[in-house]
């Protein structure tokens, strides 16, 4: 009984330190926990991992956010910056996020923030709550870009938890554990 306990004990133990967030998450996301996380395959290949970190209120949905989190994707590959852009664009698309007006300016955002990136590099969204939401972009965990525009920013994490989102599998992994505390 000792040795089962002992081993519970363990795996606990080893759980709470893996989800421990990074540092900027914790700089950004008061008391940030990670919420789920899951990959992203296109034809079979893997492109990302992604983990989605909240606060103690949770994630409320795009349109009501008022609490910040964060969504980091940890690439299995090399991919060209304007390509990322162009494929967040056309998920925008595809789930309706703003007018087309609006899409196209984002596009033109996306392109001049988002670099190439390699194999196990990261991208993360800080999602910024309060008087004017908006995004904060990082590479790595350093600081890329601020993107003060609310619709942007409820576009861009919409992308992968709304509920049209066109990789539902991915979206209940990264909410799991998304409800507020109690």
């Amino acid at each position: 009984m000792r040795r089962w306990l002992a081993i519970i004990v363990l795996s606990l133990s080893i759980s709470s330190a893996a989800a421990a967030p990074p540092a900027f998450v914790a700089a950004d996301v008061p008391e940030a926990r990670l919420a789920g996380e899951g990959e992203y395959t296109w034809f079979g290949m893997r492109i990302y991992r992604a983990q989605l970190w909240v606060g103690p209120q949770g994630y409320q949905g795009a349109a009501s956010a008022t609490a910040p989190f964060a969504l980091e994707l940890r690439y299995a590959r090399s991919l060209d910056g304007k390509k990322i852009a162009e494929a967040s664009y056309e998920q925008m698309q595809k789930i309706g996020a703003g007018t087309p007006e609006q899409r196209l300016a984002w596009l033109s955002t996306m392109q001049r923030i988002f670099p190439d990136v390699k194999e196990d590099q990261r991208i993360a969204g800080v999602y910024r709550a309060g008087i004017a939401p908006g995004v904060r972009f990082y590479l790595d965990g350093k600081v890329l870009a601020d993107v003060s525009d609310g619709d942007f920013a409820r576009a861009f994490f919409a992308i992968w938890l709304s509920p049209e989102s066109t990789a539902p599998k991915l979206r209940a992994a990264l909410l799991q554990s998304a409800a507020p505390l109690p």
